[in-house]
């Protein structure tokens, strides 16, 4: 049983995946960053400093808070802005991600139409061409 695990975590398919999962938490920080650093600022500029993360609808009459961590303490929120910036984030990283498979869908591509070209003719066969070149363009006798 041993024997079967280790075979099966080392696999080539695991490891991948692995490796995905953890570079895919890497890049959902640097995106978590972009949303709420750079996006989430420029869009609160742009309405005024509005600043969707705490924004909510209390469902109980008991929440008197105005910040969403606070009103959450309280009772019942609905937290509408927070869902805004979730969605922000899940837009933006669905974006990403189509640039990133379009780039490397196009790099694969070139490589393939590289890959693709006609190999090189060999020298005896370019010499044997002008070879049978210049015999047919000589005038018969």
């Amino acid at each position: 049983m041993l024997n079967e695990f280790k075979k099966f975590a080392l696999r080539g398919n695991v490891m991948d995946l692995a490796i995905g999962v953890i570079i895919g938490a890497a890049f959902g920080r640097i995106v978590d960053s972009l949303v709420g650093d750079i996006f989430m600022p420029v869009i609160g500029a742009i309405t005024g400093g509005l600043d969707f993360s705490n924004h909510f609808t209390a469902l109980s009459s008991n929440v008197t808070a105005a910040a969403l961590a606070d009103a959450k303490k309280q009772g019942a929120v609905l937290a509408w802005g927070n869902f805004i910036t979730i969605a922000l984030n899940f837009l933006i990283i669905a974006f990403v991600l189509f640039l990133v498979v379009r780039a490397i869908n196009k790099l694969q591509r070139t490589e393939a139409v590289k890959a693709e070209k006609a190999p090189e003719t060999p020298e005896d066969v370019k010499l044997l061409s002008e070879i049978r070149d210049l015999l047919k363009n000589r005038p018969s006798v």
